[in-house]
């Protein structure tokens, strides 16, 4: 085992370009280097069979990930397993440090933050790598994790699902307790990556119109009457999704879907998800009309989904 994580941990400061350093220094290593060099550091001085496998994984598109977590122990012990899944990780233990080298993260492929990080938390944090124009797919955790008996200190119910909440509407694609086992949380950072990449592989419309609304696809803005809507990326993901439907219904789960990812399970019993799509969907409602008394556009089929009225 200790020789797997030396093993693990030199390709690290391989991809770093540097040499070997303890786990408990990846909050202070340099700006990650471009991906031509990444790809010499890791066949550098290894053997033909380590070569092997860090080709495969080189012609396979290496997954980037920016991770932002305060306690050394969880962040030493997930820069490993992702490390050992084939991820180059680029590890910070606060914000700060972070954004004094956003290099790193706008050349990743995701950001993995802290929810409680100190001085700058995990939600502002997001915030302001939006306000500098870094648009990567961000996924937050969220717990006190317990070193030595794999424990984690959970806020309360209510307070989780407040905090998901917010989460979401500022456009984070996932929030996930430490708690959960690292290699199926490692399945799901692969799984945003591999989808937010099919997505980019798409061709896009800069504008999608539908009767009075306008949708920029480009910066993910909806416009109602020429009035910028102000809704949050999740929120826009929905109208999105309702409008290149328009007059056809789109189930609970597929609007669930769009805000996550396929598949993702949250919520209270098997259910549990139609309360955050309705909650959704009232906040756009309600934003939309503060634009438009009148709107009307957005019906319900109960038990089944929304759709987007066709303009008449």
């Amino acid at each position: 085992m200790e020789e797997m994580e030396e093993w693990v941990m030199t390709q690290l400061d391989a991809r770093l370009g540097r040499e070997y350093s303890p786990l408990g220094s990846l909050d202070r290593s340099p700006a990650m280097p471009t991906r031509h060099q990444r790809h010499l550091g890791l066949v550098q001085n290894l053997s033909p069979t380590r070569s092997a496998e860090l080709a495969a994984i080189g012609q396979a598109e290496l997954r980037r990930v920016v991770l932002v977590e305060s306690d050394q122990y969880y962040r030493e012990v997930l820069t490993v397993e992702l490390l050992r899944q084939g991820f180059v990780v680029h590890a910070f233990a606060d914000g700060a440090s972070l954004l004094g080298s956003l290099a790193s993260a706008v050349d990743a492929d995701l950001a993995v933050l802290d929810w409680d990080l100190a001085k700058i938390p995990g939600i502002k944090l997001l915030a302001e790598l939006r306000r500098h124009g870094v648009e990567l797919p961000v996924v937050f955790l969220t717990g006190k994790f317990v070193p030595g008996n794999e424990q984690c200190v959970l806020a309360s119910r209510e307070s989780l699902n407040a905090y998901e909440c917010v989460a979401f509407d500022q456009g984070a694609v996932d929030f996930i307790p430490k708690s959960r086992d690292r290699e199926v949380l490692v399945r799901r950072l692969r799984s945003v990556i591999e989808l937010t990449r099919s997505k980019a592989d798409l061709p896009s419309r800069q504008h999608l119109a539908c009767g009075k609304l306008l949708l920029n696809t480009e910066i993910s803005r909806v416009f109602w009457n020429g009035v910028d809507v102000d809704l949050t990326l999740g929120e826009y993901k929905l109208v999105h999704l309702l409008v290149s439907n328009a007059g056809s219904f789109v189930t609970y789960r597929s609007l669930y879907d769009r805000l996550h990812f396929e598949g993702f399970i949250a919520g209270s019993g098997t259910d549990g998800f139609r309360a955050n799509v309705r909650s959704a969907i009232k906040r756009i409602r309600n934003k939309f009309r503060a634009c438009d008394p009148a709107f009307n556009e957005i019906e319900n089929y109960n038990g089944f989904g929304y759709r987007w009225r066709k303009p008449d």
